[in-house]
């Protein structure tokens, strides 16, 4: 009886414990993820229990006036590519998948709106894709989606405030495909960074047309 309890009060500290920082977030993320099975609600539940201090993520918040940016973090082992999203007054992203890959975002400054659609079906074309819902997260918010959930869309509807959000992907990928919400037509793109590690990337100033 002892040893269970002991069990049980192990995984509630487990459970409850509160990243003390974003460097204390990534130290958890690297444990867990290694792990060949990850629990969905246990990412999402550590990621939103960060709370945001812009001191510890500004050194990889890099904006662009003309669209949003993606900023590499961390490379997870090569588990899980984490990265910051940095979004001017009215950026958006293409509805788009996420490669068979889980995704996470969380919301560090800001607010976005995500609006989920349903997968086109491939026998019907040139038909105006399904809006399943939207709703707007706001700061310390965590939200998942994987392509068995559907495509999204996220963007900053706000024309007076940037936003910044915190993303997890595992495994990582390079390339998706966006979505015509009109008629359904896939393309698929490749996606570069906008920053590695607080540094400007080459291909910055050429980054990919859409994703997060």
């Amino acid at each position: 009886a002892e040893s269970r309890d002991q069990v049980g009060n192990d995984m509630n500290q487990t459970e409850s414990h509160v990243p003390e920082s974003l460097d204390d977030l990534i130290k958890e993320l690297h444990d867990i993820f290694s792990s060949d099975k990850v629990n969905v609600e246990e990412v999402q539940t550590l990621m939103e229990s960060y709370k945001s201090d812009p001191a510890e993520w500004l050194q990889f918040a890099k904006f662009d006036k003309y669209r949003y940016t993606r900023n590499l973090v961390d490379e997870g082992n090569g588990k899980f590519n984490l990265m910051i999203l940095c979004w001017g007054e009215g950026h958006g992203s293409s509805i788009h998948d996420h490669a068979d890959s889980h995704c996470f975002l969380k919301l560090l400054q800001g607010q976005l709106k995500e609006t989920q659609f349903n997968i086109p079906d491939v026998s019907q074309k040139n038909r105006e894709m399904v809006k399943k819902w939207e709703k707007v997260f706001h700061e310390n918010q965590c939200t998942y989606i994987n392509d068995s959930i559907g495509l999204h869309r996220v963007e900053n509807v706000s024309h007076t405030e940037t936003a910044v959000s915190l993303h997890l992907y595992s495994p990582p990928f390079d390339s998706c495909h966006c979505f015509d919400e009109r008629t359904g037509y896939k393309n698929k793109v490749k996606m570069t960074f906008w920053s590695r590690f607080g540094e400007k990337t080459p291909l910055g100033i050429t980054e990919s047309k859409e994703n997060n």
